[in-house]
């Protein structure tokens, strides 16, 4: 639902303050002049920043909401699989319920867009397919919400997955999804031929998750830029995580930066704490594009996460040591010009005839906006105020 707002006072990027109009959900040029009536919000002086971006999240594995989880999972990534899988019906996580808890949750924060990795086995088959749509179809106008199909339990390892991953897109799908080709699937040919033909197939994206690390995950790294290339799908592939980035062969990683860089494959980073990570200024200067996103929020793998892009700009910056302001505004171009660039959504930003999708949020400037992380003053979505002072104009379940 586009919708015309003045947004009087705000402060574009850290810019001088002026005026901004959105005219039926796009930004208008600068100096236009507003229609007799139209709705308007002073700024106060606020920055003003695009939507924030979740390029990486799971909407059907939340638990907020929910009586307290008491996590005793084991420490290997299998173990956390197995839980996952074996106790969503136990404690009640309905996804329709849960991944609109978590949309509303996000839109509150100041994201417009979100890519959810949605679990695609033979457990739960398609239900968590189908309850991410009804949440995608019911908040529309609220936030943008893209589905990868996701094989969180394996595919090779678990016969009939490969149908169900079919079954995805024909439903509506986005992306094409992968997880660990070598270490879950132990089969890195048959898993990556698999997903490449059906993104080939249905004409969609592909995003990968990928934990290996070392040469195990560059041995893989390197399958997909070769598949990449060879059915010319530069510019359509993300790999998410790629922890492998992150070895001490600060070579052979240079050596698979620069190949990433040619094959235009985007690398996702969350900026975690405890395990290796990808240096988000070197793939940059490499031309890589890099986006970030919350992952798992509150869920059977961990009690953290709040939906806070912005509180995610600020684990990326730490994380990568950004300490200058330059530094940290890179962070924040992570978690929206980037995830933007990702989801391949071409009008975004703050420019004339963009979609009048932006956030604005106190702060001297844009470093200063990131580590204070206040609450967002206003959401707005093409035109339309969605949240205000941190709460969401739908409420949650």
């Amino acid at each position: 639902m586009a919708a015309s707002l003045l947004l009087k006072n705000v402060r574009p990027m850290a810019g001088p303050a002026r005026d901004v109009l959105i005219l039926d959900g796009r930004f208008a040029p600068e100096g236009a002049a507003a229609p007799a009536g139209v709705a308007a919000e002073d700024g106060g002086g606020a920055l003003l920043i695009p939507g924030l971006v979740e390029a990486h999240t799971h909407l059907d594995k939340s638990l907020l909401g929910l009586p307290w989880y008491r996590n005793e999972v084991g420490p290997r990534l299998i173990d956390k699989i197995t839980n996952e899988r074996e106790s969503k019906k136990r404690l009640g996580m309905e996804p329709q319920r849960q991944s609109e808890r978590q949309a509303i949750l996000s839109a509150a924060n100041g994201s417009t867009h979100i890519r959810s990795h949605v679990d695609v086995d033979t457990v739960q088959k398609l239900e968590g397919i189908e309850g991410v749509m009804a949440t995608r179809d019911k908040l529309a106008d609220l936030i943008d919400i893209e589905l990868v199909a996701f094989p969180q339990s394996g595919m090779m390892i678990r016969p009939g997955t490969t149908d169900l991953m079919e079954e995805a897109m024909k439903l509506g799908c986005e992306v094409v999804g992968g997880l660990d080709p070598c270490g879950i699937d132990r089969d890195p040919k048959g898993h990556l031929d698999f997903v490449f033909a059906l993104a080939e197939r249905y004409g969609k994206p592909v995003d990968i998750h990928l934990h290996e690390r070392d040469t195990m995950g560059g041995f893989s790294m390197e399958l997909i830029i070769e598949r990449t290339e060879a059915l010319g799908m530069q510019g359509h592939v993300t790999i998410s995580h790629a922890f492998c980035l992150g070895m001490p062969d600060r070579a052979y990683v240079a050596e698979l930066t620069e190949r990433l860089a040619k094959a235009r494959i985007h690398i996702m980073t969350t900026g975690p704490a405890a395990v290796t990570a990808p240096a988000v200024a070197e793939l940059r200067r490499a031309g890589v594009v890099v986006c970030s996103g919350s992952d798992g929020i509150r869920d059977t793998w961990g009690p953290w996460g709040n939906a806070d892009m912005l509180e995610r700009a600020m684990f990326v910056a730490q994380r990568n040591n950004f300490r200058r302001d330059d530094e940290v505004e890179a962070a924040l171009d992570v978690c929206t010009y980037g995830g933007a660039a990702v989801m391949e959504r071409s009008d975004y930003g703050l420019a004339p005839g963009c979609l009048g999708d932006c956030v604005l949020v106190e702060g001297e400037a844009i470093a200063d906006a990131v580590a204070s992380r206040p609450k967002r003053r206003l959401v707005v979505k093409r035109g339309r105020v969605v949240a205000r002072g941190g709460v969401c104009i739908a409420e949650a379940p």
